[in-house]
């Protein structure tokens, strides 16, 4: 019994170590796809149209291909080509996983946008504001609302999505957990790790749930 509970505080501590670093690319990723996103969507919906098709042409990529395969290209793909990669591990798990989610957040956010009809708009300028004054002051606030939805569950599917960083052997929480499979044949510490994910995706559901709750007064 003494036994088993020591390797138990040794796998929790190993499985923390990982799971810090899973939350570490979990809060990168968001912290830089959001606004990245944004200014993908307005060049998908710009008026130049060489421009539009560009960046909805390179949404279509990203979103097309699987992310384990981004990862590879970001990490291994400028060796591949002869050059000397510049981005450690870590650091090119994160340049695949803002590309990625900033892709699938611009894609919620002109769902969201073109969602708003043209009478808020047209109101706006009414009252002398100009169309940066009416998105930001008016229309915005409505998109969050009706995004907040879609929007939580691309960001509970990107808690999980961090265990692909392993392809590239960044040391995160699957990482982790994988390594104790492989050197002891144990594999519990596998649904241990499972456990973070479910406690953690748990939390964000009830933080949406309540964001959700505070936007109620927005009503169609």
């Amino acid at each position: 019994m003494d036994t088993f509970f020591q390797d138990f505080l040794y796998v929790t501590q190993e499985l923390w170590i990982g799971f810090q670093s899973t939350l570490k690319l979990f809060a990168l990723t968001l912290v830089l796809s959001l606004p990245l996103g944004l200014i993908i969507c307005f060049g998908s919906m710009s008026r130049f149209k060489p421009l539009k098709w560009l960046v909805r042409t390179f949404v279509w990529i990203i979103r097309g291909t699987p992310l384990m395969l981004q990862l590879i290209i970001v990490f291994y793909g400028p060796g591949l080509l002869g050059y000397v990669s510049m981005l450690d591990r870590f650091t090119a798990a994160l340049l695949a996983f803002v590309i990625n989610y900033a892709c699938y957040f611009s894609e919620i956010y002109r769902g969201g946008i073109e969602s708003i009809s043209k009478g808020q708009y047209e109101a706006g300028q009414v009252l002398g504001l100009t169309k940066t004054q009416v998105f930001f002051k008016i229309v915005l606030l409505q998109v969050i609302k009706r995004i907040v939805a879609p929007m939580s569950n691309e960001i509970i599917t990107l808690v999980k999505d961090t265990s692909l960083a392993r392809v590239i052997a960044v040391q995160e929480i699957i990482h982790s957990a994988n390594s104790f499979r492989t050197t002891e044949a144990i594999l519990w510490p596998m649904f241990y790790a499972g456990a973070f994910y479910l406690v953690f995706c748990g939390i964000l559901t009830l933080l949406f749930g309540y964001i959700e709750k505070k936007l109620s007064y927005f009503r169609s």
